[in-house]
């Protein structure tokens, strides 16, 4: 891999990225990669500042003939979406990646590979450690917990920012400039279920195969929401069958379509062949339903033995099915302004039932003397949205919508990690010489988009509103998934242009 390595390379831009491949940087913890870039910054000489959110800004002087153009900022994120296949155990907290080459890819065995947004980190890495190129002032800006609300984004200092320039690296289609993102906000609703112990047959339910994917990329594909697929299940059983849940959930992240879920059902010993039948049953006609979108879908249906499970009845698993197949789920409007983008969208991307010793959900619907003779634990059912669009009001109509439908039910929702949309600038100065420099380096004219996905860039110009931004990455697939691969040739292009870029930039835009 070695050898490989070298042969491919281009300024040690591989070789960065499968350095910070071998340290942990999920999500919440940043601590390991923010002194890993803090160490890298010292051995190079250069000035640095890690704040309080362990954000690194590592700044490089201009070179000769570049000192009268303003800093150009290089922006990114440390922090990855960490999600592992189907049987694979990985300690994501405290242990690296184990990268492979697949051709023109790079990927890792049985997990998410971050090159959304490992990519950026290393380009980084590359012109820092660069002292060929010719540029104006560089501010390198990664930023911590992008993934899971921009949290990094949300806390940076603006006045650490001298440049009014930023190329954001965080998008995923070579030739696409991006000019324009999503607004978002992540929503957890809360929904009292009362349940009693019983005894009988447990039916556990494994739904798994499904595509999953980006909830902003990846969106438009209109793929399954496990979550979502379970509970049709279930719902089309209840009109069959009888049975008491027991459990039900999926989903790692709220930001990812989940392609696992599962449930957990109680029934009477004597009907468990059957109702295991009903399930599989209902499960091929779903299959063939969905095997244009999800060709691996598949079920797995077992049974065991329960002497003393907690239980929801009949009156609880209908209110959960309710709100489960009525909150709004995947695209929502599409953009009356730019053809084919989705302008509002929603996620339900975890699913879990877990004790609440805070609230009695006995006391929402029965008399005090009632309650006190119950004296059962009391339960919740948590959902974690994600919530996604370019047009404000809409964001802020989605949410009140899903806060509707939980109070309906004596439940709650709480909003939190909102970010701003990146709105489309029609006057860039950096869009025009970035399109003048593509047009001489690729031969032909970029594509020019807006995204449905969240970028950091709807914060950065809501603390430095004159910032002038575009948002360009190398090819990837299957991002936030185990499947996700980086070209790489693309990324090898992406940075030979990067530099042809900066070079261009001799005196001000």
């Amino acid at each position: 891999m070695k050898e490989l390595l070298e042969k491919l390379d281009y300024k040690n831009v591989l070789y960065y990225f499968t350095q910070i491949s071998n340290v942990p940087r999920g999500s919440g913890y940043n601590d390991k990669i923010s002194d890993f870039l803090v160490e890298f910054a010292r051995e190079q000489n250069l000035s640095f500042v890690q704040d309080a959110a362990k954000n690194i800004v590592i700044y490089k002087p201009a070179t000769p003939g570049y000192e009268q153009h303003t800093p150009v900022i290089i922006q990114g994120h440390m922090d990855m979406v960490c999600v592992a296949d189907e049987g694979v155990q990985h300690n994501f907290e405290n242990e690296g990646l184990e990268l492979f080459f697949d051709g023109d890819w790079i990927g890792a065995r049985g997990t998410t590979l971050g090159g959304d947004d490992g990519i950026a980190v290393a380009y980084g890495m590359a012109l820092l450690a660069d002292h060929t190129l010719s540029h104006p002032a560089l501010e390198v800006v990664i930023t911590t917990d992008e993934e899971t609300g921009m949290y990094g984004a949300k806390a940076l200092d603006a006045s650490l920012l001298h440049g009014r320039y930023l190329i954001n690296v965080d998008s995923e289609d070579e030739g696409i400039v991006l000019a324009g993102c999503a607004g978002g906000v992540k929503v957890t609703g809360t929904l009292p279920i009362r349940m009693t112990e019983n005894s009988g047959t447990l039916i556990l339910l494994e739904l798994g195969g499904l595509l999953g994917g980006h909830s902003g990329a990846e969106i438009d594909k209109y793929r399954v929401n496990a979550v979502y697929e379970m509970a049709r299940i279930l719902f089309e059983l209840r009109k069959q069958e009888k049975y008491l849940l027991a459990d039900i959930s999926g989903g790692k992240k709220d930001n990812a379509i989940p392609n696992t879920a599962s449930a957990e059902i109680l029934v009477s010993d004597q009907n468990a062949e059957k109702i295991k039948e009903t399930i599989l049953e209902i499960f091929q006609i779903h299959k063939k339903e969905l095997s244009g979108r999800e060709p691996g879908i598949k079920l797995e249906v077992c049974e065991k033995r329960a002497e003393s499970v907690p239980a929801a009845d009949d009156f609880w698993t209908e209110r959960l099915l309710f709100v489960l197949l009525q909150a709004p789920d995947g695209v929502q409007k599409m953009s009356s302004d730019i053809d084919g983008l989705v302008e509002s969208s929603l996620n339900l991307g975890i699913l879990k039932i877990k004790k609440d010793p805070d609230r009695n959900a006995d006391l929402l619907f029965c008399s005090k003397e009632e309650a006190f003779d119950l004296k059962k634990e009391s339960y919740c059912a948590e959902f974690h949205f994600s919530v996604r669009s370019s047009s404000r009001s809409y964001k802020h109509f989605l949410c009140d919508k899903l806060r509707f439908l939980f109070q309906f039910f004596c439940g709650e929702c709480v909003e939190d990690g909102e970010y701003p949309a990146w709105e489309y600038r029609k006057d860039s100065p950096l869009r025009k010489i970035f399109v003048q420099v593509f047009e001489k380096f690729y031969g032909k004219k970029p594509e020019i988009q807006a995204i449905h996905a969240g970028l950091e860039c709807g914060l950065i110009c809501e603390k430095i509103p004159e910032m002038d931004i575009v948002s360009i990455g190398p090819d990837m697939k299957n991002i936030h998934t185990a499947k996700e691969r980086l070209c790489i040739s693309s990324s090898i292009r992406v940075y030979k242009f990067l530099e042809e870029l900066l070079q261009a930039m001799k005196c001000d835009l």
